[in-house]
């Protein structure tokens, strides 16, 4: 068993298709079934079965990609650390998370950051929900997630660093506009622009929705928290979102942010898969996110 048997079956769990793993290695399809093969031979049971449209891990396979991918991606963390200093240079922080976020949570910081630290990389990589956040963090391509915290995830770590109120998004000349709050009750007839499908935000906010009583609006669009914004400026719908740090509503703005607190607030925060195995610099650059956002609650969830 060698760490290329680990990696390449690692695609192979993750794309369900042998000829797509040999095309991204430039090798054959059938040299990656002799990676399989030698694990298979290895564990003594069969990690793949075929499928009409491709293969799919078999039980004993799903137990050995968890337990691989934590360990191949921690490797290749270490690795790209040890190169880094083998080649002098600064280092490199990567960080994955949603578009959006980086300029509402992040904006200070990585200011801050930059100053004390210009030769050091940081690395976005974007990322549609917590699901691939968390693929990025275990495959060893991101040091850090930021993300909404939800529920415990397997062989990650998480800290709440800031909860976020609910507001609904309106032009400053609808009728909602004017009013200081809102009960869910409010929104039945609203012109809802929703969250991607996939988000954990979306899904958290309707769940509230059951929890409360009432059914979610009927979204009209799907949209980013930023892009959200822009339709409810120019008047194509409303937005429910957290309320951003740099959701900024002065008396001449075109729009109108009004709390809704009776729906639950939703926490976010940082990923990571141990603490104690981050660089310095990675630990630094969550530390001055946590500070930029108000005092860290510390606590840390399984």
């Amino acid at each position: 068993m060698t760490l290329d048997d680990l990696r390449v079956f690692i695609a192979v769990y993750e794309t369900g298709n042998l000829s797509a793993v040999a095309r991204a290695h430039s090798c054959s399809q059938s040299a990656v079934s002799q990676h399989v093969k030698r694990l298979e031979r290895e564990t003594g049971v069969a990690l793949i079965e075929r499928r009409p449209r491709g293969v799919a891990a078999t039980p004993a396979g799903r137990i050995l990609y968890e337990a691989a991918l934590g360990g191949i991606g921690a490797l290749d963390v270490a690795l790209r650390r040890l190169g880094e200093l083998r080649d002098g240079h600064g280092g490199t922080v990567s960080v994955t998370t949603g578009g959006v976020t980086v300029r509402h949570f992040m904006a200070g910081a990585i200011s801050a950051f930059r100053s004390r630290y210009p030769h050091v990389g940081l690395e976005f990589h974007s990322a549609q929900s917590t699901r691939r956040c968390v693929e990025l963090l275990h495959g060893g391509r991101a040091d850090l997630a930021w993300v909404t915290l939800d529920r415990p995830l397997p062989q990650i770590r998480q800290r709440p660093i800031v909860d976020l109120p609910w507001v609904l998004v309106v032009h400053a000349d609808d009728p909602l506009a004017a009013r200081d709050s809102l009960e869910p009750a409010d929104l039945a007839a609203i012109r809802y622009i929703a969250h991607p499908d996939n988000s954990a935000s979306r899904r958290r906010l309707e769940e509230d929705f059951i929890r409360l009583g009432a059914g979610p609006p009927t979204p009209v669009g799907v949209a980013d928290w930023d892009t959200a914004v822009l339709l409810a400026e120019l008047g194509v719908g409303h937005a429910i979102l957290p309320a951003l740090p740099r959701l900024v509503t002065p008396p001449d703005s075109p729009i109108r942010a009004i709390p809704i607190p009776a729906l639950t607030s939703l926490t976010v925060g940082w990923a990571v898969r141990q603490w104690n195995v981050l660089s310095p610099l990675a630990t630094e650059f969550a530390e001055l996110v946590a500070a930029d956002n108000g005092p860290c609650r510390g606590a840390e969830r399984p």
